[in-house]
């Protein structure tokens, strides 16, 4: 019989076959700077040790399978920080090579023969010296996100939690999806040997089900929005035997996401910027982010001023938006939500209070951009700087320039905007040029 292939994770490991507590104080020492490490301490693969209900505080043995606590509310998992960083220098973690898996002490995954990747990359920051900004600011960096297998940020909540739903035996999966989950989970899942079961809203567009189906699950238009695809993935849990891997509703893309923020981190030095501009619909990026500083705050890896964190959201879907500025602790459902950018169309998240919790413990803020500035955005910075932004990523440009002048960003701050998928997923303008091959440039170029 042909043995598998081995593969190599990022960081080198083989791999064969396929109120909120957020931030608890994991270590109330000095945190002035990394320790030196201890001699002959025995260093893990992940320094994962349980699972804690964000309201309860309630654990959760880590090495089961979980959804939501029993409050009903999202898991986060927890580290040893105290040992990890009498053993893992960050000064180690950076000499690696770059990618998802280059972080795994601070990720779940207890055993490399575990792990399901496609080659996660670490995504650049690509900087928008072209692009229109106010005088004396300096050039807003896009994270650009399009760089993933996939094509989007999804690809790393669901590399990390594909991976744990192999670990415990998952053999079936579902999610609601606006289109780029789905796709993350069809690839991953794929890769995995895990059945995928997809349900999208009715005018999620056609690129994006069909790389769903094309990655070999199966996928369904519903008659709907994110919401009421995500009824149809609880109701049918029963009766088809499906891990529901909605948004927050199990433990593991939380902790995918937050590499975004770690990848941040050593990207700038280990000195975060003033300020991150990030889409948001379920929220699970922006809660992942701030779940990640805390962390490496407890490491000593880095010291504050963390950044602010300004949630953007479309004025055609804003609960964030509306709860923030009501001074609510959680948001109400948004009706008749409508917006080009489907991705931040989430008219309720679950894990909402999360979200103003990190907004505000960070001195943010959220803001909503009409859809007619998401659509300039994009062309803009198309046109400008070459960077071909999702509307979702072009939000979060809309929004930058909408704070820029309301003084929410100030010159000389630096500033990180999220494009959180390729371009290349949505519509583009149509082309309505037309030249005759028997007479060319009539009137010359224009």
């Amino acid at each position: 019989m042909l043995q598998r292939p081995i593969a190599r994770t990022s960081c080198g490991c083989e791999v064969r076959g396929g109120s909120c507590v957020i931030a608890p104080l994991y270590h109330k020492g000095k945190q002035s700077g990394p320790p030196s490490l201890t001699r002959g301490a025995p260093v893990r693969y992940s320094y994962a040790t349980h699972l804690e209900c964000s309201v309860s505080a309630q654990t959760y043995d880590i090495a089961k399978l979980h959804g939501l606590s029993a409050a009903n509310k999202p898991l986060l998992a927890r580290y040893d920080l105290d040992a990890l960083r009498r053993t893992v220098s960050r000064e180690e973690i950076a000499a690696r090579p770059p990618g998802l898996w280059r972080w795994r002490e601070l990720l779940p995954v207890a055993e490399p023969a575990h792990i399901v990747s496609l080659g996660e990359v670490e995504t650049p920051l690509v900087s928008l010296s072209n692009s229109r900004r106010p005088a004396g600011f300096m050039p807003p960096m896009v994270k650009d996100e399009a760089r993933l297998p996939t094509g989007s940020f999804k690809a790393r909540g669901l590399c990390v939690a594909v991976s744990m739903a192999k670990a415990h035996g998952v053999r079936r999966i579902a999610i609601p999806t606006n289109g780029n989950a789905g796709a993350a989970l069809a690839a991953y899942a794929a890769r995995a040997g895990i059945e995928a079961y997809c349900f999208c809203p009715d005018d999620t567009p056609e690129i994006n089900l069909g790389e769903i189906a094309l990655q070999g699950a199966t996928v369904w238009r519903v008659n709907g929005l994110i919401n009421d695809c995500a009824r149809l993935v609880e109701a049918g849990r029963a009766q088809f035997g499906w891990f529901d891997m909605s948004t927050l509703k199990e433990p593991y893309r939380i902790e995918g996401k937050k590499t975004m923020g770690l990848e941040l981190a050593v990207q700038m030095d280990w000195r975060l910027p003033d300020v991150v501009f990030y889409p948001t619909g379920g929220g699970t990026g922006l809660i992942g982010m701030w779940k990640a500083w805390q962390e490496l705050l407890t490491l000593g890896w880095i010291s504050g001023p963390l950044p602010r964190l300004i949630a953007v959201q479309s004025s055609g879907c804003a609960p964030i938006v509306r709860a923030f500025d009501a001074g609510a602790d959680a948001a109400t459902p948004w009706e008749n939500a409508g917006t080009i950018a489907a991705g931040i169309r989430v008219p309720a998240a679950l894990g909402d209070f999360l979200i103003l919790r990190a907004l505000r413990d960070s001195g943010g803020c959220a803001l909503a951009v009409p859809d007619s500035d998401i659509e300039s955005a994009r062309q803009h910075v198309g046109s400008r700087d070459g960077l071909l932004l999702s509307p979702e990523g072009a939000a979060t440009y809309a929004a930058y320039l909408q704070a820029a002048a309301s003084g929410k960003v100030r010159a000389g701050e630096r500033v990180v905007l999220f494009n959180c998928a390729s371009g290349l997923k949505y519509p583009m303008p149509a082309v309505t040029q037309h030249m005759d091959v028997h007479r060319p440039f009539p009137d010359g170029i224009r």
